[in-house]
């Protein structure tokens, strides 16, 4: 089967069967999730140790959060990527930027000073910001009509799988201290190098060429993103990702930190307890979301409605309950099975499905952008906020996730069983 067929069969669109190639391509594209997710929890992992080596304090902390894969860094490269990509390719994106991030990586392995650190976190940072984008609306073009959400969901495991290995090496290489933090960098770089090397075999988005060799027109414009139906379907996405994300990129980055700052455990119990939230996430993912999110609209909306409840749940225990292991279990336990169903893989589906081809990248992009910048000025506060207690941290996180709960399951669009183009020609209409 060519890849043309691959993209367009409408005997795969109409039965949601999943061909071979399109299971390597998700796990391809797939891959940026991995780097993405992995260079968090892998610095989150090394804060501490990074810390004290290096003489930063908690506002270095702060900024070294702010700026890299899980905030501002890569929203600029959100920025740029997925508007590069909507413009001139998915593939022109994705070809290059994963070598960008091996050399960032390089960089933290091999710092000797902050300004070296800064600078790799920085880099690694943009590249993903420009990758997953691009990566996901590559996904979300080739997928058949009814099983959109469960190749998206793949690349949510993917997003989980990268943390989990990420700290399963680091807990192995625990008794090292920041050697191993950076053998856990240079794993990335390998890992970076092997997905570009792979990559080099996939082919440009079918939808995508189609939609380019078209006349452009004012609704395929950055402009026509602000009105009608592009502009709700912005606002909506938004409100989800970006009030979700600050208690995800909170959890994923700052677990660690906060368990051994706040002598609720050590740094490899910190360690180990995030990574059981990760498999968790994978589990979750693979046999609740994947095989259930492309069946109904009902189906969508109790699964939301299910892990909303959960994630708010997790985080009004501390509110009530001393910070211990125990209670810091059960918050990981919860938080990471709600935000399996009620999180970021119902974003990347809907990011896909509620924008024109033309204009894809570049929403995705936007709201992946801002949600990382406004999770980057929330980082650098947490480790000033965690410093008087996890109470004012938790209370914050259960009323963002509040907030992300009602707007998701409220307005959520319905979308389930219908090709791209239908749901374009529909919302066009409306």
């Amino acid at each position: 089967m060519t890849a043309h067929q691959a993209t367009t069969s409408d005997e795969v669109e109409e039965s949601g069967g999943i061909t071979r190639q399109q299971w390597k391509w998700s796990v391809l594209a797939g891959m940026a999730s991995y780097l993405d997710a992995g260079s968090i929890v892998a610095l989150g992992a090394g804060l501490t140790l990074f810390q004290s080596e290096l003489g930063l304090g908690n506002s270095g902390v702060g900024v070294l959060a702010a700026i890299g894969p899980n905030a501002i860094g890569a929203a600029i490269g959100a920025f740029i990527g997925g508007r590069l990509g909507d413009k001139l390719g998915r593939k022109r994106i994705y070809k290059w930027d994963l070598l960008v991030y091996a050399l960032g990586t390089l960089c933290i392995a091999g710092s000797l000073n902050a300004a070296m650190l800064f600078a790799g976190v920085l880099v690694i940072g943009i590249a993903v910001g420009a990758d997953v984008p691009t990566s996901l609306a590559l996904v979300g073009e080739f997928s058949p009509t009814k099983a959109r959400a469960k190749l998206m969901g793949l690349t949510q495991v993917a997003w989980s799988a990268g943390p989990a290995v990420v700290l399963i090496l680091a807990l192995i290489l625990s008794p090292l201290g920041l050697l191993g933090i950076r053998i856990v960098f240079l794993h990335l770089f390998l890992v970076a190098v092997v997905t570009w090397a792979l990559r080099r075999g996939m082919v440009e988005s079918a939808r995508w060429k189609t939609a380019a060799g078209k006349t452009r027109t004012a609704a395929s414009s950055v402009r026509a993103l602000f009105s009608g139906a592009n502009l709700r379907a912005l606002g909506w996405t938004s409100g989800i990702y970006v009030f979700w994300g600050l208690a995800a990129g909170t959890a994923g980055l700052f677990t660690p930190y906060v368990v051994e700052t706040l002598h609720a455990g050590s740094q490899a119990a910190g360690v180990a307890l995030a990574c059981a939230g990760f498999v968790i996430c994978i589990l979750t993912i693979t046999f609740v979301f994947m095989p259930l999110s492309d069946r109904s609209h009902r189906t969508r909306k109790v699964l939301w409605g299910v892990g909303s409840v959960l994630q708010i749940v997790a985080f009004a225990l501390y509110l009530v309950l001393p910070f211990s292991i125990p209670v810091i279990i059960a918050n990981i336990v919860l938080f990471n099975v709600g935000c399996s169903i009620a999180g970021e893989a119902f974003y990347k589906v809907f990011s896909q499905e509620l924008f024109p081809t033309l204009l894809r990248g570049t929403a995705q992009g936007l709201t992946f952008g801002v949600a990382r910048v406004v999770l980057g000025v929330w980082s650098f506060l947490v480790p000033m906020l965690a410093s008087t207690g996890i109470k004012p941290v938790a209370a914050l996180l259960a009323l963002f996730l509040l907030i992300s709960g009602i707007i998701g399951f409220f307005f959520m669009p319905d979308t389930v069983g219908k090709s791209l183009e239908r749901i374009e020609s529909e919302r066009a209409a409306a």
